[in-house]
């Protein structure tokens, strides 16, 4: 007997400054720049909101990690951003809860387990600030995501061997942070998560990403803070200091799906 198919889910759309946009959203080249540092737990925690709990690697230590990333073909256009994200997880995920990809996340053992999961990429985040140099991906980012998006002044360019991103907000300098850029590594694609809020109620985010021409780095990045209020934060976290390590990206290829609520 011939049966009819059901019926597959809607796509789902969103109609920001007259265009429309579609999801997922693809980003098929990119540049991505990242330094990840060991902060204060203790001020993370003041950060973040109390629907998530920071991840510690060391006692009294969570990773934060700077990236700043030149988009030059994505659905939400040619822009740059940096953002500033803590790792986290669900607060109410529970010790043998699965984790963002729906495995256990490993919690028996003190930071061990966590050291493994930011390893293999299934560590969750949580996005700080994220500004961008674009009106059009900032008011998408809000709608869509929950993401903290805001158009502020950023430097992306080459020199000598590292890669430098300068950021200023409101007028006054936030940081100054560089990467050695080049590397003949490929990365396979991975899926991560990154948890928002969007109207007080947590979501997550699937983002799938792969990538050509990276390179690793131990420690390797250099950071200058400025006087903006964020920048003096960061300094309460810990900065500037010797980074856990660096990487970047010459190819980047992602792609962001549909914010599902928790």
């Amino acid at each position: 007997m011939l049966q009819t198919p059901a019926p597959s889910a809607p796509l789902q759309s969103y109609e920001i400054q007259g265009h429309t946009i579609r999801l997922p959203v693809e980003v098929r080249d990119a540049s991505t720049a990242v330094a990840t540092f060991l902060v204060s737990s203790r001020v993370a925690r003041s950060i973040v909101p109390p629907a998530f709990e920071v991840v510690e690697l060391l006692p009294r230590r969570t990773p934060l990690s700077i990236a700043a990333i030149d988009y030059r073909d994505n659905d939400l256009g040619d822009y740059d951003e940096v953002s500033l994200t803590f790792f986290v997880r669900p607060r109410d995920a529970g010790r043998a809860a699965p984790g963002p990809l729906g495995r256990p996340v490993g919690r028996g053992i003190p930071w061990l387990g966590a050291w493994r999961d930011l390893a293999r990429g299934r560590l969750g985040t949580w996005i700080w600030k994220l500004p961008v140099n674009q009106s059009f991906t900032c008011e998408a980012g809000r709608t869509i995501w929950g993401f903290p998006k805001t158009v502020e002044q950023i430097e992306i360019r080459r020199e000598g061997a590292r890669v430098r991103c300068r950021l200023a907000m409101d007028g006054a300098h936030v940081l100054t942070f560089s990467v050695p850029y080049g590397g003949s590594r490929s990365l396979p694609e991975q899926e991560t998560v990154t948890y928002t809020q969007i109207e007080g109620v947590a979501h997550r985010t699937r983002f799938t990403q792969s990538g050509s021409g990276v390179g690793f780095a131990a420690g390797g990045a250099r950071i200058e803070l400025g006087t903006h209020p964020i920048a003096h934060s960061l300094g309460a976290l810990g900065l500037p200091k010797r980074a856990l390590f660096s990487m970047w990206t010459e190819c980047m290829r992602g792609r962001f799906e549909a914010p599902e609520k928790l």
